[in-house]
């Protein structure tokens, strides 16, 4: 077994995980005047950053910052002290030190110049390279030794590090293949460390359709579109924009808006029901009008075409979900249009989700994210205890508790 001490006057640092966080705390540590050293056990770091940016980069949101905040649900106490050190315009000026040009897309998203992630990280490594980080790959962290220093297993065999502080930023439990596996809870578990379930965040849901609607629409996306969402004793939340149906149920950016509560509600029930306005923009009265117009011989799916301008997996839709009878009632059928019925059985596997929610609880840190139980050992990015929806507010999270896990270890090691 091979073992790394630090036995000179530079305190040494471990940073496990080498995702955005980690690379984040990294730098400030670095800056700090740290000897730091980043273990992954993947081949390479960022890998789920790579991933999540092949369609756009999204780095972070241009909104007013009080709105930005809201984003965070319960936990924006926890997330704003955060965010408050290293706020969206904080991000946007680091990239731009990097080299990298950002815009604000109609959305109020906020991306690079050129969409891309990977010249982004590029440039990040080499900044990292130069201030003297040390990158340490296919190094899978075990947890800690009889003897309380860090133990890993690696191409050439098990290898023990000796640190003066540890920055844990493992991620959560999406995306295993990618590195986050969720593998770290039970080291942190059976040292007494507070770790809420992980649960699936910006996820799909199951519908259970029937087989026809499955094999003819799954992979179709249904656009300018509204859903309607009840949450019991807070006001019904209503969002536009769009979705993906999937083979078994539905995915997508407006579904991801809705999915904590989703979620939280098929727990507590055993299922979900949403409302879908197939023409958001369209009153029910009009609906109800051009519904009720004679259709002579045509087929109700050319009638709903011609009139309202319903075709293809919309109209099929409603064929999934409204009783054959109701299309005879214009009124009925009105309605289904503009408040179309669909429960959600279940959320898919954590796995297959975007990102996570559950994790290290807060309530379990100091301000400055480290561990109460395990003094030097701090957490940071997706293995927190936080969720939010997808929009750049979990890059721009994820970021800024590195940051202040870095700062948390200068701290104490001063």
């Amino acid at each position: 077994m091979t073992s790394l001490n630090n036995s000179g006057l530079q305190k040494t640092v471990a940073v496990i995980g080498g995702g955005p966080a980690g690379l984040m705390a990294a730098e400030v540590l670095a800056a700090g005047g740290m000897q730091v050293h980043v273990y992954d056990a993947m081949p390479s770091v960022g890998r789920k950053f790579l991933l999540a940016g092949k369609g756009g980069m999204n780095l972070t949101h241009s909104e007013a910052y009080d709105d930005f905040l809201s984003r965070y649900g319960a936990r924006r106490p926890q997330i704003a002290p955060l965010l408050d050190q290293f706020s969206p315009d904080a991000l946007r000026a680091w990239v731009h030190a990097l080299g990298i040009d950002t815009f604000i897309g109609s959305s109020g998203r906020v991306f690079p110049a050129d969409m891309k992630a990977a010249p982004l990280l590029r440039a990040w490594l080499h900044r990292l390279r130069q201030a003297g980080v040390g990158f340490h790959m296919r190094h899978r962290w075990l947890g800690w030794n009889e003897a309380g220093t860090l133990s890993f297993d690696t191409p050439q065999g098990p290898l023990t590090v000796d640190a003066d502080s540890v920055v844990l930023a493992l991620g959560g439990g999406s995306w295993a293949r990618l590195g986050s596996d969720a593998k770290w809870v039970p080291l942190l578990t059976q040292r007494e460390v507070p770790v809420a379930p992980l649960r699936p965040a910006n996820c799909g849901f199951e519908a259970g359709w029937s087989d026809y609607f499955r094999e003819h629409f799954a992979g179709h996306h249904l656009k300018s579109v509204a859903i309607t969402f009840n949450e019991g004793e807070q006001p019904a939340l209503r969002k536009q924009g769009e979705f993906v149906i999937t083979a078994d149920g539905v995915e997508g950016s407006l579904i991801y808006a809705l999915s904590a509560g989703l979620r939280d509600r098929i727990a507590a029930n055993g299922s979900a029901l949403i409302h879908l306005d197939l023409l958001p923009d369209w009153s029910l009265r009009r609906v109800t009008d051009e519904v009720a117009r004679p259709r002579g011989a045509r087929s109700w799916s050319s009638h709903l075409q011609s009139r309202l301008g319903l075709k293809g997996v919309k109209t099929s839709l409603l064929r999934e979900l409204v009783p054959a009878a109701d299309f005879g009632q214009p009124l009925l059928l009105a309605q289904a249009i503009k408040a179309l019925p669909l429960t959600l059985l279940a959320a898919r596997p954590i796995d297959e989700a975007i990102s996570s929610a559950g994790g290290v609880r807060f309530e379990g840190m100091d301000p400055g994210l480290m561990l109460k139980a395990l003094p030097g050992v701090f957490c940071a990015g997706e293995m927190l205890d936080w969720e939010a929806p997808t929009g750049g507010y979990l890059l721009s999270a994820c970021l800024a508790s590195g940051r202040a896990a870095g700062n948390g270890v200068l701290s104490w090691l001063r």
